[in-house]
């Protein structure tokens, strides 16, 4: 049966051009081994290209969105026929030099990378080829809200000199400082509350049915990570952050985009796979080997508990022993229950410690469980 968020909200448009969610964290936790088996929800495809990082045997991506699985093929296929500095340009980490007298740089590299595409993944991006010239990376619907935020809202609290300012971050000290006596100001705090107030951010950036099972102040919450950022964690060694701010990757660079890790992505891209279909519906076929690890994003937000438990039994009886779950909370806690107490244990210790320096900053935990017995009691 199709996933119970795919049953009330729109999935025809691409919500995520990126992934925010930080794999440095995610690798981390799930230490997957080279030779192993994983599977990940596809989302925007970064992620997905850092854990091929780590040389799995076979890597499932899975996503219900064919928007998703669309924005995943043009990366796999930038990954294998691009540089890595004509990858970061057809992202949007880098700008493009633009001339009126020659094509559009961004255009000539997806050309390049089309022949490399399923017909569907051709048709969706032809469709899109004005919004791609704007970079890939810019052209979800979380990331246009971000935008808004960046063009309409963040010029009306502080001087393009502020923004850079904090974007180069500095000792702890001096983010403390530079934070409290200059970027704290009342009206920092009352247009991000309304920019970020759950109707806005429903409306605008994801879908209003994603805050279902809120109970939580979103704004509040999201305030006060913003400031663990900018103040905690350095601002200069935080690409989520300065994509915010500037719409670009100044100084640092998610861990899929780095120079050091492309050689490893493009190596290991045949051992991908991927699949339009819902997480249930995928593993309720799955037939293959035992999976030794799920990125599972933060897709637990978005059903009910008795959803949740049920799809993780699914998940368990897919795995083995020894076998890691890493997942988000973002608005909505999620965590083992009880009745799997048996099969699943929290390593809380871990997750606890990696929570604390996730540069991706809007979420409440990182959650991390491994499966300790196949079977459950139903």
């Amino acid at each position: 049966m199709p996933s119970e968020i795919a049953q009330i909200a729109d999935f025809s448009q691409l919500r995520y051009a990126q992934c925010w969610e930080d794999a440095d964290l995610l690798l981390a936790a799930l230490e997957l081994q080279p030779g192993q088996v994983g599977l990940a929800i596809a989302a925007a495809g970064d992620n997905v290209m850092a854990m091929l990082s780590r040389a799995p045997s076979r890597l499932i991506a899975v996503d219900f969105n064919p928007a998703q699985i669309a924005s995943l093929e043009l990366r796999v296929a930038a990954y294998r026929v691009l540089a890595h500095p004509e990858l970061l340009l057809l992202l949007g980490s880098r700008p493009a030099l633009v001339r009126a007298d020659k094509p559009h740089p961004r255009w000539l590299l997806y050309q390049r990378c089309r022949p490399h595409l399923s017909l569907s993944a051709q048709q969706f991006w032809d469709q899109r080829l004005p919004l791609l010239q704007q970079g890939l990376g810019h052209i979800g619907k979380f990331e246009r809200y971000l935008a808004l935020f960046r063009r309409f809202i963040l010029p009306q609290v502080h001087s393009a000199a502020a923004i850079r300012r904090m974007l180069r971050g500095g000792s702890r000290a001096e983010r403390d400082r530079f934070y409290a006596e200059v970027w704290d100001t009342w009206r920092w705090r009352s247009l991000f509350r309304l920019f970020f107030s759950r109707p806005l951010l429903g409306r605008l950036g994801r879908d209003p049915s994603f805050f279902r099972y809120a109970d939580t102040d979103v704004a509040d919450h999201l305030l006060a990570r913003a400031r663990y950022a900018c103040t905690v964690l350095n601002p200069a060694e935080n690409p989520y952050l300065q994509w915010i701010g500037t719409g670009q990757h100044l100084t640092a660079l998610p861990y899929a985009l780095r120079p050091e890790n492309f050689a490893a992505i493009r190596a290991n891209l045949d051992c991908l796979e991927w699949h339009g279909l819902a997480l249930e519906d995928f593993l309720a076929q799955w037939s293959g080997p035992a999976i030794d690890c799920f990125n599972l994003s933060n897709i637990f937000e978005y059903m009910s508990l008795s959803n949740y438990q049920q799809l993780l039994r699914q998940i368990i009886q897919s795995s083995r022993p020894g076998s890691r779950l890493v997942y988000w909370n973002l608005f909505v806690p999620r965590q083992r229950p009880l009745e799997l107490a048996a099969a699943l244990r929290p390593l809380t210790d871990l997750a606890q410690t990696l929570t604390q320096q996730d540069k991706a900053f809007f979420y409440r935990a990182l959650i991390l469980e491994e499966v300790t017995a196949t079977a459950t009691n139903d």
